[in-house]
Formats: C-alpha cells, structure tokens, sequence
C-alpha cells in the first residue's frame, strides 16, 4: 500500500496547477464572479502561522467559489513602503529598496508551498514606481476635485524618527516604534477632505450587513455624530469667544472658559509674552491622541479675560488656557461643568475653581465630591434651576429642551458635528509614496504634470544623517516649474502608508493598466465579494479605503456601485502559542523558540542544557516573545495541507486558535488515515451492494460542508469531515459506492487540503484535476430521514431507544417500545400505568 508522502504530493500537484493555469483570473461574462481577497501583507522577512490562517481562509472560499462556476479573482499584493525599512536601512546600511524586494522574494517562497490559489500574474508591490504613479495620478486627480488640501496643523512628531505620527501610532504618549516622548508641533501638512464624508460613511454602515457589527460599531464611534449647541460668551474687555458644547444643558453649571493652547487668542497672548510663551510650549507637550490628553497631567493658565454669562450678565466667568483641549475638534473652545466632566473637575481642584452641581442622582441626590457625576443620557435625573424649567428629565430630554430655549432666545444654534477629523498624509520620510507636487515662488504650489509620474525616489541616498534624505538630496529636490518653467522645489513629503492601502483592492482589477484602473475591468470585478483580515484594521484602512473608493468615483476611476468596496467582512482570529521564558544573572526573561523546548515528566526544559523552562499561557506569536512557530518548519514534517487542515479545525475562524505540535500531529495522522482509506478503496472491485445507507451520509456530508464553508463555519465542515471519513472507513457498501463516496470526500476536502485531495481523485480515477471539477450537490431526496430513532424514558430516565418509520402511528410506536427488553423487564409482568408517545421525538412509559 502507497503511503501519504507530503513531500512528494505537494510539489507535484502545484506543478500541475501551475501549468494548467487554473488560478488565473478571467473575465467571463457568462460566468457570475466572485473577488476574495485578504489584507496584503507587509513584507517584515518571514511569514508566520497567522498568515497561513488567513491565506488559507481566503483559499477555501476561492477554491469553493471556483468548483461552483464563479470566474474568481484572487490576487495577492505587498503592502511594502515604510518606516522598518527605512530603519532597516539605517541600523545594517543599503537601500530600502533592496531590504524591501529580498523580503518579498523570501516571503513569496514561503507562501508558494501552501498551495494557494492565487492569481500570481496580479502581483504587485505598493513601493512599485508602476504602482505608486498612478497613486500620484490619482492625488493630482484629487486636487482638481477639493478632494485635498494643504494647511498648518498640529501634528505629533517623534523626535527619533523625526517624522509625523498618525495618533494610533502613538502609544502610551511615545512613537510606536522609536518609543521617543511625542511632542506636538505645528507643521504644513496635506490633508484628504475625510471629514466632508462624515455623515455619508456614518450612514451607510447600515447597509454593510455583511460587517461584523463590532466593525460597524467602531467605525461609527470614530466618525463620532453629535449633537450639541453652538453660542457665543460675550468678552468683558470686547469682542466673543465661541464655543460648541455637547452639554448645554449643564450650562448653570459653569465654572471657566477653556480655550486650547493653539486656540487664537493664547497665540496672541504668546507673541505678547515670553513668560507666557513657555507656560504654552510645556502645555504643548505629548501627543494629541485622547488618550494621551485624558491621563496627562492637567495644566492651565489664568489669561485674565473675563466673558459674561448668556444667562446672566453680571455673572462673569475667567478664561484659562488648559491643555486637555484641542484646537481641531468645534471652535478650540468649551465652557466647563466640573460637576459632570472629569476632566475639568480634576482642573478645577487643581486650581481650586468652582464645582456647581446642574443635576443630582434621583437615587443618591449628593453633591459632587471626587468623581464627576456623569449618568448616561438616558438616565432621569433631577435638575437644580434648570433655566428651560426642567424639574426630573434625561440627559436626551434636556439637551433637546436647551437647544429649543436658546434657538427661542436667539443666543445659540442646534449644530451636528462629527468627531471624524481629515486624514493628515504627510509624512517626513524617503520610503513612501512622492506627493507629486512643486513648490514656485511663482506660481505656488504646482501639481506635476501627469506626464512626467511617476515621480520616482532617488536611489543614490544615504542614512547616515537623522531627517529626510529628500530634503538634502537637491539633483531630486530642485527641479523645474511645470507651469512657468522656472526654478522650483519639489515637496520632500512622502504620503502615508494608509494611502497605499486605500486603493489596492481596486488596482487588482488591472494591475497593469496604463491609469489607475481600467473602468470596465473594475466594472467587471468589484466589488470584493469577501475581504478578510485582522481586527486591528478595523476602523482606520477601512475608514480610508471606504472614502478612498468615493474619490475614485468622483474622479471616474471606480464604478458607482464600488462606493462601498467590500461587500463582506471577516475579521479572524489570532493564532497563539505558549511563551518559554528563563532568566539571566540579572532576573531578565530570555525567550526561547518552541524548538528549543523538551519536554520530561518534570515539565519543559531547555534541550541544549536541561535548565528548567517558565512556560506562560498561550499568547499571540510574537517575535520579541519567541513564540512562533516557523510555517517552512510545519510543512517540511508534516506537509502543507495539515498546517492548512489545522489552522481551519481547532477553533471558529473569529476566534484565537492555539497552535500545539501535539495538534499538528494529529492533523496529519488524520490525513493519513484518509489517504490510507482510499488506497483501499481504490483496489475495490466496482460491485454494487447494500449503498442506501452510505449514499444517505454522501448527501447529508455535501449539504453540512457546503453549508459551513459558505457561513465561513469552517470548524463545523471539517467536523463533518472527520465524521464522513468514519463512515466511509466502516462502510459495508459496495465497491462503487465507496469510490463515489471517498471522490465525494475528497471534493470536500479540496479547499481546505487541495493536495491531498488531488491525490486521492487521480487515485480513484477523477477526470482533470479535482481543482476543475464542480462542487457536489446534495440531492434533497436524500436528505429526508425515512426512520427516526426515539428515546424510551422509563419513570423520566432513558433506558433504550428504537428506530422506526418517521409515519409510524402513536399505536404501532407504543407496541414497539413495550416489546423492548429494558421496558419488559421494568414491566415485570405488570402493565404500565401511562404510556405518552410524541410523534418522532420520545416515548414515555411510566412503571
């Protein structure tokens, strides 16, 4: 008997794949289409079991979607600009480039023994000139649309990398990478007009029913809709201040007005003042995210301005600059209620100004003493001299009467704001995307001519100097005025990496098309059908990618029906693993790889010296932690397919799985029995025999399968797999129907273990390849149940069961189950007092 040798099988049929060109995406207009796609990967050097999950997940539905007559489109991409690089570049010498393209290659060698159906051809990487001119095509595009701007912004600036930090590249107050201390700087930046979309993206969540709601969820809290109340406090020495406030209803409540550090007035306090000046630039430190404003500690300055109160003027309230307060989010301005916002309650103890409770718990009616009372909107609380006559009222309720009382009065205006702000694309570095623009001290600022894209990256640069080699680089950086001819400078800002990303998606659909897209290409294959890829992309590369898709259609490059990219979501899981940690002379931790790892009856200990290894509970894969399992090490033991096989069966797909070697192990003794299984199948005669029993479980196997891969239950098909596979081992049935069967298995089996499969089809003599045969269908006769077993309780305890005829009248159940010999010997003799039969489900039979 042959055995199953992965070794020998994978290669083979990937050659076979390969050289009938199976995976080659076509425009088929007879056929319906079908575009899975899975976030492109950065190329960091290695791929990890994490990849293979989510390759493998978006190689199942492909190959299903495939045998189902769909002309598929499965590309596959490089998500390749970036800061590593460019570090890479300056800690080991080189070029980016070139640091880039030889982790692409390893990876791309990685990748190809999985067997994925990808469309190779289609391959493409963002730092391609071919790729980002076109980028540069579309962000001139953009500028004759208003879709872009340029203006003066506060930004976060890590003083080692020395570039712009997006705020979810902040961490903890400090660069993500460089974990410097994040300053804010002012500094002319380029900005897509996101925030013009706000209600569009906000509102057309709902018709995304294929997103999980946790997705949606977050989306919509990051565009953030309020509604709030807009008015003026009155300058005692002059002039207004206005605010906008989300809580109007707490006005009563007022304690100061704050005002940013960047707001107007404290900069022309600044000019004034040098005192006042530095008071600012230590207020200005940290970054901008919320969460970096929220736990820094509170700073302010008393300016002296006074304003009078709408409600009362001769109640006059002071002006402080503070911190906590953006310049970029309403008018850089609010007036505080201490009594119900933490913050300016921990400002106003700190500077001992007044805390006035507006409204009281119905149910513990004391003041405010450490913590802000700070209900829910839905809650009834009960208000204290309400100016609108409010007695017990939500939060919901008062705001609504407070923005009616102060329209009534003519003093403020209802206004909706959203907490989305534009995207800020500049970033000071080499390695990205040229922003293709000049700067004429004619002329401005010039878009280059489309002619001339793509603007490509100087190669002759160096690293040895902290900045943007761009900026010194004057053979690059000086050049002409496309419009006048004279000399000029080129914009050394690169884009962010977000943009590259934006847009991918619909490059795919023409990958080498001489304008961003081809129309009736994109036509043809948006929008992806199923998008897959982690949670941590939830709100920002989509949030971009979906506005990305609305500027491309007003600038003729997407269909209208592509406004909307991504017609599913699926966000899966990690794949995680246990963490092996010694310590050295100083109690540090040392991480050791799997690998290095024995384990003995006293626990794990390291394999070189037998030192005692700590091992922490299951976490994510992480390099730093050594806990990662290397895919090349899995396939060349076990094969390809049980890494494929595993990945897909310990756990649902949205949830974490933890790789184990004891996992693998069994995965791939599974598929030898499979194997094995077939092997005798195949030296079968082809006689008939008693089949119905079989051909039942065939049926019944193709309907569940079909059903858990298309609800991307893929733990649930491949539980059903396991089970057909023991029917079919323990199967009495004829020759013919064995081979039908175990064919069958393997079609199953094909998107998840492609080769194994394909080896078993040739085996048991399947025409063409298995990857080109259609998807079984079930027949529904088969499916019908003509017999149904039935529970017999005996005084509510299960003691037997029967099988009967699923039309089998209460009578002729009732005889049956007296006959049984667990209810005979209970009976003793003796007549039962009841006997209760449900139809199809149990018999009751009290003794």
């Amino acid at each position: 008997m042959s055995r199953y040798t992965a070794a020998d099988i994978e290669p083979k049929w990937q050659e076979a794949w390969d050289k009938a060109g199976i995976f080659t995406a076509k425009r088929d207009e007879t056929r319906p289409k079908y575009y899975v796609l899975e976030m492109f990967p950065y190329p960091s050097g290695r791929i990890h079991m994490g990849h293979v999950r989510n390759y493998t997940m978006g190689d199942v539905i492909s190959r299903y979607k495939s045998s189902c007559g769909f002309s598929v489109l499965h590309p596959m991409g490089w998500d390749a600009f970036g800061m590593p690089a460019e570090n890479a570049a300056m800690a080991q010498g080189g070029h980016p480039g070139t640091w880039t393209y030889d982790n692409i290659k390893t990876m791309k060698g990685q990748m190809k023994p999985l067997g994925l159906s990808i469309d190779w051809s289609r391959e493409f990487a963002t730092c391609d000139p071919e790729y980002y001119g076109q980028q540069q095509s579309m962000f001139i595009d953009f500028m004759e649309r208003g879709l872009v701007y340029r203006k003066n912004a506060t930004v976060n600036w890590d003083p080692v990398d020395m570039t712009v930090l997006a705020n979810e590249q902040v961490i903890d107050g400090c660069g993500w990478r460089s974990g410097a201390p994040v300053e804010r700087r002012d500094l002319t930046q380029w900005f897509f007009k996101i925030s013009d979309y706000s209600a569009e993206l906000l509102e057309a969540l709902d018709s995304l029913d294929n997103w999980p709601e946790k997705v949606r969820t977050m989306q919509a809290n990051w565009i953030g809709r309020s509604q709030g109340l807009q008015f003026s406090f009155e300058r005692v020495d002059g002039g207004e201040i206005e605010v906008y406030t989300t809580r109007p209803d707490t006005l009563m409540g007022a304690s100061f007005i704050g005002i940013s550090p960047d707001h107007p007035i404290s900069k022309a306090l600044e000019a004034e003042s040098p005192g006042i000046a530095a008071k600012l630039a230590e207020m200005r430190k940290g970054g901008t995210t919320e969460e970096a404003i929220e736990t820094a500690e509170k700073l302010g300055y008393d300016t002296g301005i006074r304003v009078k109160h709408p409600l009362d003027p001769n109640w006059e309230l002071p002006v402080w600059i503070a911190n906590f307060i953006l310049m970029d989010y309403g008018t850089g301005a609010i007036f505080a209620c201490p009594a119900h916002d933490q913050r300016d309650l921990d400002f106003c103890r700190k500077y001992d100004l007044p805390v006035i409770d507006t409204f009281l718990s119905l149910e513990d009616p004391s003041p405010v003493d450490k913590e802000a009372f700070v209900p829910p909107k839905s809650e009834k609380v009960k208000w204290i001299n309400h100016f609108a006559g409010l007695d017990e009222a939500t939060g919901e309720e008062a705001l609504e009467a407070t923005i009616t009382f102060a329209e009534d009065a003519g003093w403020g205006k209802g206004v909706e704001k959203f907490r989305l702000r534009d995207w800020g694309l500049s970033r000071q570095r080499y390695w990205g995307c040229p922003i293709p623009v000049v700067h004429c001290p004619d002329c401005g600022v010039v878009p280059e001519k489309k002619e001339n894209l793509p603007v490509k990256l100087p190669e002759d640069v160096t690293f040895d100097v902290p900045g943007n080699p761009l900026d010194r680089h004057p053979t690059w950086r000086d050049c002409a005025c496309p419009s006048c001819g004279k000399p000029a400078q080129r914009e050394t800002d690169t884009m962010d990496t977000f943009v590259d990303s934006s847009w991918y998606y619909a490059r795919f659909t023409s990958p080498n098309a001489d304008t961003p897209t081809d129309l009736d290409d994109a036509s043809y294959w948006m929008n992806v059908d199923q998008y897959i890829g982690g949670i941590e992309h939830a709100i920002l590369h989509l949030l971009y990618s979906r506005f990305f898709a609305r500027a491309m259609n007003i600038c003729g490059h997407l269909p209208d029906k592509a406004i909307e990219p991504f017609n599913a979501l699926f966000t899966q899981g990690m794949v995680t693993h246990e963490i092996y940690v010694t310590r050295d002379e100083n109690d540090r931790p040392v991480y050791h790889l799997p690998e290095d790892i024995e384990w003995t009856e006293s626990g794990a200990r390291l394999g070189a010296c037998g030192t005692e290894v700590e091992v922490i509970p299951s976490a994510k894969m992480s390099k730093s932690k050594k806990n990662v399992v290397d895919p090349a090490n899995i396939i060349s033991s076990f094969g390809a397919d049980t890494a494929r096989w595993f990945v897909l069966s310990d756990s649902p797909p949205e949830r974490d799985v933890e790789w184990t070697a004891s996992g693998a192990e069994a995965a791939a003794k599974h598929l030898a029995r499979v194997h094995a299984t077939a092997v005798k199948i195949a030296e079968m005669d082809d006689a008939d025999g008693d089949d119905t029993d079989l051909l039942r479980a065939m049926h019944k196997a193709i309907h569940d399968v079909t059903m858990g891969i298309e609800s991307f239950g893929f733990n649930a098909a491949i539980a059903k797999l396991y089970a057909f596979q023991n029917t079919i081992s323990k199967s009495k049935a004829g020759g013919r129907a064995q081979k039908l069967a175990m064919r069958t298995l393997a079609q199953l089996m094909s998107p998840m273990t492609p080769h194994l499969s394909e080896e078993i089809w040739s085996l048991l003599g399947g025409e063409r390849l298995i990857a080109q045969a259609p998807w079984p269908k079930a027949d529904e006769a088969m499916l019908v149940e003509d017999t149904v077993t039935m529970p017999i309780q005996i005084n509510g305890k299960r003691r037997a069961e029967i099988s009967v005829p699923k039309d089998m009248g209460k009578a002729e159940v009732e005889k049956l189950a007296l006959a049984e010999d667990a209810v005979v010997r209970a009976l003793d003799g003796k007549s039962p007092k009841k006997v209760i039969v449900v139809p199809g489900r149990i018999v009751n039979v009290v003794v």
